[in-house]
């Protein structure tokens, strides 16, 4: 066996075992955490319910020796049975020290389905503000892990205003009444519903967080004295946009979600023409395409009964979608049968002209002004030229 120092510090080194690494780490309790986040000081001790005591949660609180058996001095298995998130002694200690644990907890709850005990509960809401502590990189991986947990709705509904110190514009959406029959929930509870009624993949589910965070922004009451949110997805780009710098997405990340909320409400018909619009609203990326149907589903699921209809027809524009990439139809400018060596060919001036040309055709196609022949995009091509 290989022992490797790779943290001596806090008393951990690495022994390598038939080529797995294995940390093992000393018994060790620590000091206070001035930053609500990382130890002050660490300090070695003598047995593991020591060790045991300064953990987190009272279900992560236990250990196993051969011998021994079952360490658990704080009855995490009885916690672990009845499905409780409890913390290990004093919570508002425990949360103070890691501010990273009052996010943790709802993430449990939201991944396990678990309830949190009352005590650890009131001290979530009272410690949330230190969670701006934290390095935004860690919120995003935790809050990830909650919003693709499978029983996301529940938290979210619990502890809006804990979750608002990481997304503020949570606090504006919470409680927000649509004032519109094809809503029955106000915005919050609304994206609650749309985030369980999507699948459980980080870009449709942070997606379904921000979709309609721009309601508040944009609301106002029409003609008809009902509620009405104009160009509300981009004012949610905004918004998605600003967190994204806190939690450190990365640009391919904010780049989609841009795209998947800013034309979800772009409703597809099951037409050849209604799809390629679609596809290449979304720059005709294949994964962004059922990403967005993804959202467009969970967004009608979190409306009133009024919007089933509209499944139905995002479901028949996905399966056209999905024949016409596998009978190699025309979606995009790439699958045309003409290529710029071709429109070079008829005097296309070479650079940005010929890209500009393909676009037109494919626009024509898609709009079912032209077939998608050869012969026929070539003179079309011609005709472009002359005029």
């Amino acid at each position: 066996m290989a022992v490797h120092e790779t943290g001596t510090k806090h008393g951990t080194v690495t022994v390598v075992y038939q080529n797995e690494p294995i940390e093992v780490t000393t018994f060790r309790t620590e000091g206070a955490y001035t930053d609500h986040r990382h130890p002050d000081s660490v300090l070695f001790v003598d047995t593991i319910e020591q060790d045991l005591a300064r953990r987190d949660f009272t279900i992560n609180a236990m250990a196993f020796h051969p011998v021994r058996g079952l360490v658990d001095p704080f009855d995490g298995q009885n916690d672990l049975a009845n499905k409780i998130i409890r913390c290990v002694n004093d919570p508002g200690i425990r949360l103070q020290e890691d501010a990273l644990r009052v996010l943790r907890a709802m993430r449990f709850a939201s991944q396990l389905g678990f309830w949190i005990d009352p005590d650890t509960e009131a001290a979530i809401r009272r410690y949330a503000p230190t969670l701006t502590d934290v390095a935004g990189e860690r919120l995003r991986q935790e809050l990830e892990k909650l919003l693709c947990g499978n029983h996301v709705r529940q938290t979210l509904l619990r502890f809006p205003r804990e979750l608002a110190y990481i997304v503020p514009c949570i606090e504006a959406m919470d409680g927000f009444d649509q004032h519109n029959p094809w809503h029955i929930y106000d915005v919050w509870e609304h994206t609650a519903a749309v985030v369980e009624n999507t699948p459980a993949y980080p870009l449709v589910r942070w997606a379904a967080l921000f979709h309609d965070a721009g309601k508040p922004d944009t609301f106002l009451i029409g003609a008809d004295n009902l509620g009405h949110m104009p160009n509300h997805p981009i004012a949610s780009v905004h918004h998605m946009r600003e967190s994204a710098k806190t939690l450190h997405f990365s640009k391919k990340m904010q780049h989609d979600l841009d795209l998947i909320i800013r034309y979800h409400g772009d409703r597809p018909e099951p037409t050849a023409k209604s799809v390629r619009k679609l596809y290449a609203l979304v720059e005709h990326n294949e994964d962004l395409f059922h990403a967005i149907c993804d959202l467009m589903r969970g967004d009608a699921r979190g409306k009133s009964t009024r919007a089933t209809k509209w499944i139905q027809k995002i479901n028949a524009a996905e399966s056209l979608f999905n024949e016409m990439l596998k009978q190699g139809e025309v979606l995009s400018p790439a699958d045309l049968p003409v290529n710029g060596t071709d429109l070079i060919s008829l005097g296309v001036p070479q650079g940005p002209h010929v890209g500009l040309v393909l676009n037109e055709l494919f626009s024509a196609v898609a709009n079912e002004e032209v077939t998608p022949e050869r012969e026929a995009l070539l003179a079309l091509a011609r005709r472009f030229m002359q005029s």
